[in-house]
């Protein structure tokens, strides 16, 4: 998700910038929330919020749920670096690193630890898990026997098990809003909800139909796979990615309940892939997206004019690429996961010679 946190409000007309979300103080992010135990059914995505709020996703409940983590410290980011990190987590869940799935990560940034979304087991008997990683490297469980938590239950989610998984494919944390995309039941299941935090009534979806590129149709029922909120002049937008690749702006001020609306496809960046995780970030005056793919590497895309892209609306044929550009970060091999650790740093979860890898690297 994906920038699960959002970070440096940089507003100017004619240009594109990283939203920060306007967090509201810890004590009102409490409003709503009772102490218990959370009892995940799945997990999938993660992100954070106000005053040290994580936000998890409970796909077969079709749920999120706020946990007040109590991770307000205020640390520094430095350099990690975990090798093995896949064996050292199934290690800590007492199985072996085949027999786990990493779903997602996303930096506390008040502490800059960093928690992790686990699967101990495959299919539907998968146990869910939450873990963090130190500052130190270290890696630890995280209890959720007894926490101040509240839950948003989703009101049309589909039923079909393949289909549920996908009730929740990204989130992020945008002012006072809660964003989630995923599917619904309705018959443009490609939905994006704004949940009002804290938590109250869960309002309805908005549909949303854009153009692919790579299939040279409007679709409805294709599912956002990792998306970022954006400031593209003076208007918030989402940058959302779908499978196989289109690249698409969402207004945000169009989600509301019940609403149709159609995205601008701005880039096509190839088939038969996958987008993964996507973050935002500055460097020497200029504002880049970094997008990891399953089949295409780490892509740098430039957002320089991008209020002015045209829209993408015939068929892109051949698997080329069109719209927005991008360069491919030829240094970043086998990216699965990453998240922004600072103004400086991003941490990944890449391939490595001894399994999964998790480290700190500077933007590049």
């Amino acid at each position: 998700m994906n920038m699960k946190t959002i970070s440096g409000l940089f507003v100017a007309a004619l240009s594109v910038v990283p939203l920060t979300g306007v967090m509201a103080g810890a004590e009102a992010s409490m409003d709503g929330m009772k102490e218990g135990e959370v009892t995940l059914k799945s997990v999938s995505q993660i992100a954070f919020g106000p005053g040290g709020i994580l936000f998890v996703a409970d796909p077969r409940d079709a749920s999120i749920y706020a946990i007040a983590t109590g991770d307000v410290a205020a640390a520094e980011s430095g350099q990690l670096k975990v090798e093995a990190f896949d064996e050292k987590m199934a290690a800590l869940l007492g199985t072996t690193a085949g027999e786990i799935l990493i779903h997602d990560l996303a930096v506390n940034p008040i502490s800059k630890k960093i928690y992790v979304a686990v699967s101990r087991g495959r299919g539907p008997g998968a146990q869910p898990v939450l873990a963090r990683v130190t500052t130190t490297g270290d890696i630890e469980p995280v209890a959720l026997e007894k926490v101040s938590h509240s839950k948003a239950k989703l009101p049309d989610a589909p039923e079909a098990d393949r289909q549920r998984m996908e009730s929740i494919t990204d989130l992020a944390f945008f002012e006072d809003r809660l964003l989630i995309a995923g599917l619904s039941n309705e018959e443009f299941a490609s939905t994006f909800r704004a949940i009002p935090f804290p938590f109250q009534k869960v309002p309805d979806g908005t549909s949303v139909e854009i153009y692919h590129g790579a299939h040279g149709k409007f679709e409805t029922r294709s599912p956002v796979r990792t998306f970022i909120p954006f400031m593209v002049g003076e208007d918030p937008v989402l940058l959302a990615a779908y499978t196989c690749t289109p690249l698409v702006q969402i207004p945000i001020g169009e989600l509301t309940p019940g609403a149709k609306i159609k995205g601008k496809t701005i880039a096509e960046l190839g088939n038969r892939n996958r987008p993964l995780d996507m973050i935002a970030y500055q460097k020497d005056g200029k504002d880049f997206v970094l997008m990891a793919n399953s089949a295409r590497g780490v892509m740098k895309i430039d957002t320089a004019n991008i209020e002015n892209a045209e829209t993408i609306e015939t068929k892109v044929s051949g698997g080329a690429a069109a719209g927005q550009p991008y360069d491919t970060v030829s240094a970043w091999k086998g990216v699965t996961q990453l998240d922004k650790l600072d103004d400086r740093n991003a941490v990944v979860l890449h391939d490595a010679a001894s399994g999964a890898a998790l480290e700190s690297v500077p933007l590049p």
